[in-house]
């Protein structure tokens, strides 16, 4: 997920993993990808241009953050990782968008678009069912909260200040492509035996716009 403390929540094997793959876009000897390190630090690494591509396209940068950080426990429904309130719907963690504590309510709006990507990304299938069902809100909602969120977080001061006003600028531009990538994931890897009206008219619909 988008967050304010990814650089300080990196593990060994998360650096070790984005000097090779920064070295190997470069064509950099691993040596001196290490030298480069041990005297510019890890943030130079981060900070390179050719790593986000590199991600997309080494296998072993896919990995399951989302899923993992996510879905433990109630974390989905709560700002933080400690917050004592949880939220059910998009509708009321919007309402914390405007608190005036200026960390939560830039972390809400943060956590407003993460939540509807969770949402939409990995359980389509559920939303698709309750609209028809119970005439629940479509994908379509998701995504505009979701783009709203991400918006309103690009938005705030402390998303500049750490350096998150680009990355939330193109995850509300790109939410739809995002959410059908993650929706990818979820009808092959998560659900692969659900075979539903709703889910075949949720993919032709995908691939025609």
């Amino acid at each position: 997920m988008i967050l304010a403390n990814t650089r300080a929540r990196l593990q060994r094997d998360d650096a070790q993993l984005v000097v090779h793959l920064v070295a190997r876009a470069r064509g950099v000897p691993p040596g001196e990808a290490e030298r480069r390190l041990a005297d510019e630090g890890l943030d130079a690494f981060l900070d390179d241009p050719a790593l986000p591509r590199a991600l997309q396209r080494a296998p072993e940068g896919a990995t399951a953050s989302l899923l993992l950080h996510f879905g433990l426990r109630q974390r989905a429904r709560q700002i933080t990782d400690h917050d004592d309130a949880t939220y059910d719907t998009l509708s009321a963690l919007a309402a914390e968008l405007e608190v005036t504590d200026p960390p939560r309510a830039f972390m809400a709006r943060a956590h407003l678009g993460n939540y509807a990507l969770w949402l939409s990304g990995l359980f389509p299938d559920h939303i698709e069912q309750r609209r028809w069902r119970r005439g629940g809100p479509d994908l379509g909602y998701y995504e505009e909260m979701g783009r709203r969120g991400f918006r309103l977080a690009a938005d705030h001061r402390l998303a500049d200040a750490h350096g998150l006003s680009a990355v939330f600028t193109v995850a509300a531009e790109r939410f739809p492509v995002v959410r059908v990538a993650l929706n990818q994931v979820s009808d092959r890897l998560l659900f692969p035996h659900v075979h539903t009206p709703e889910r075949l008219m949720r993919q032709v619909r995908d691939l025609m716009t």
